[in-house]
C-alpha cells in the first residue's frame, strides 16, 4: 500500500445546525398516542407513563416521551409507608424535577412570576433519541383536550416573543403560554378570565426546557375553567390514594390528537482533503499486477503507462492502524497525466 502523510492544511472543521421532526420517522406532529398496559401495571407505572406512537406491542412501537405527575406534599398517590406522611410516588417525582430544573430541593416552581396554589405539575420528558441535541424553540404546539371534551387548548413556548433568554440549572428556560409557533395568543383571543401574554391568573402554563428535552406544566393553570384559560383538568390531591393523575393527563393529551415538536442538533463535520499528485498512486498494489513466480510486472503498458482506479481511501494513524474508510461513489481513474482531489467528510 501507498501512504501519504496529511498536513494541517488538509483538515477543515465545520459545524451545522440541523432541525427535524422530533417523532419517529422525523415526523413533526404526533397525532396518535398509546400507552403500554404492561408498563402501566409495573412499578415504574406508579411514577410515569411511557407514550408510544403506535400500539406498544407492535414491532414499530417506540417510546416518544413519558409523562409524570409531581406534587410536593405527596398527594395524589399511595404513600410508601402509611405511617410516614408526604413520602409517595408523586413527592419523589416532584423532588426529582426540583433537583434537575431548580438545582435545589428547597426552591419552589414559579410559573410566569406566580407561585401556584399547589406545588404540583405535569412533566413531559421527551425521549433523548427523539430530541437529539435539544428541542427547537418556537416549534412546540401542544394541544390539550378539556375534561368534558368540548374544546382544545393550544400551548407553545414564548421564545419568539422575548428579547432576553433566561437560564437556570437545566439550561434555557421559556414560559409556556397559550398560542402557537412561539408566539402568545393575541388580546382578541384571550379568554375573559385570563391575563395578557397568553398566561393565566395562576401564572404561565409551565416551563419549556429545550436543552434537556422537558416540558413542565402548571397543574393549577390547567385546572382553571375555560373562561379563565384552563381546561378544567380534574387533578386530584387525595392523601394516600392512587388518584391516577397520570392517566387523567394522558386522556387530555391523547384526546387532542396533536403534539408538534422539532428537534435540533449540531453536526460537527471534519473535512479531510486527500490529494493524489500526478506522480502518486499510479501503480496498483493488487497481486495480479505482478507475476507470482518472478515478481515482475506482467504487462509492459503497466510499466510505461500505468493506470489505476481509486475506489477506497483509508485513514491511518502513525502506527499504520486503520481508523476510517471512505468509499468513492464510482472508481476514479488515475495515471501520470491526472491529479485527484477527494474530499472526505466525517460526521460526529
Amino acid at each position: 500500500m501507498s501512504f501519504t502523510r496529511l498536513s494541517p492544511d488538509d483538515f477543515l472543521i465545520s459545524a451545522d445546525s440541523v432541525t427535524a421532526g422530533a417523532w419517529t420517522g422525523n415526523l413533526p406532529t404526533l397525532s396518535q398516542l398509546f400507552t403500554s398496559s404492561v408498563q402501566v401495571a409495573s412499578t415504574s407505572g406508579n411514577y410515569y407513563l411511557n407514550i408510544y406512537q403506535t400500539g406498544s406491542t407492535q414491532t414499530a412501537a417506540e417510546i416518544q416521551f413519558n409523562i409524570a405527575f409531581g406534587e410536593a406534599a405527596g398527594s395524589g398517590s399511595l404513600l410508601y409507608d402509611p405511617g410516614v406522611n408526604g413520602k409517595s410516588f408523586t413527592s419523589t417525582v416532584y423532588g426529582q424535577w426540583q433537583n434537575i430544573v431548580l438545582g435545589d430541593e428547597n426552591n419552589q416552581f414559579i410559573f410566569g412570576g406566580v407561585a401556584p396554589v399547589t406545588q404540583s405539575f405535569y412533566a413531559i420528558a421527551i425521549e433523548r433519541s427523539k430530541y437529539k441535541g435539544s428541542i427547537f424553540p418556537g416549534t412546540m404546539d401542544l394541544r390539550l383536550q378539556s375534561t368534558d371534551g368540548t374544546y382544545n387548548l393550544s400551548l407553545t413556548d414564548n421564545s419568539n416573543a422575548v428579547s432576553t433568554t433566561v437560564f437556570n440549572e437545566a439550561g434555557r428556560v421559556f414560559q409556556i403560554v397559550s398560542g402557537s409557533a412561539g408566539v402568545p395568543v393575541g388580546a382578541a383571543d384571550t379568554p375573559t378570565g385570563a391575563v395578557a401574554n397568553g398566561m393565566t391568573t395562576s401564572g404561565s402554563y409551565g416551563l419549556f426546557l429545550p436543552d434537556i428535552g422537558a416540558i413542565i406544566l402548571n397543574a393549577s393553570a390547567l385546572q382553571l375553567g375555560n373562561a379563565d384559560g384552563g381546561i378544567s383538568l380534574n387533578t386530584l390531591y387525595n392523601s394516600n390514594t392512587a388518584d391516577n393523575n397520570n392517566g387523567t393527563f394522558y386522556n387530555s393529551i391523547s384526546g387532542s390528537k396533536s403534539f408538534t415538536l422539532n428537534s435540533q442538533e449540531s453536526i460537527t463535520s471534519d473535512y479531510v482533503f486527500v490529494r493524489a499528485k500526478n506522480s502518486q498512486f499510479n501503480y496498483s498494489a493488487n497481486p495480479s499486477f505482478i507475476s507470482g513466480s518472478t515478481g515482475e510486472v506482467l504487462y509492459n503498458n503497466f510499466i510505461n503507462a500505468p493506470q489505476t482506479f481509486i475506489t477506497t481511501i483509508g485513514m491511518y494513524n502513525d502506527e499504520n492502524e486503520l481508523l476510517a474508510v471512505a468509499k468513492l461513489s464510482k472508481p476514479l481513474i488515475k495515471d501520470f497525466t491526472k491529479e485527484a482531489l477527494v474530499r472526505v467528510k466525517l460526521d460526529f
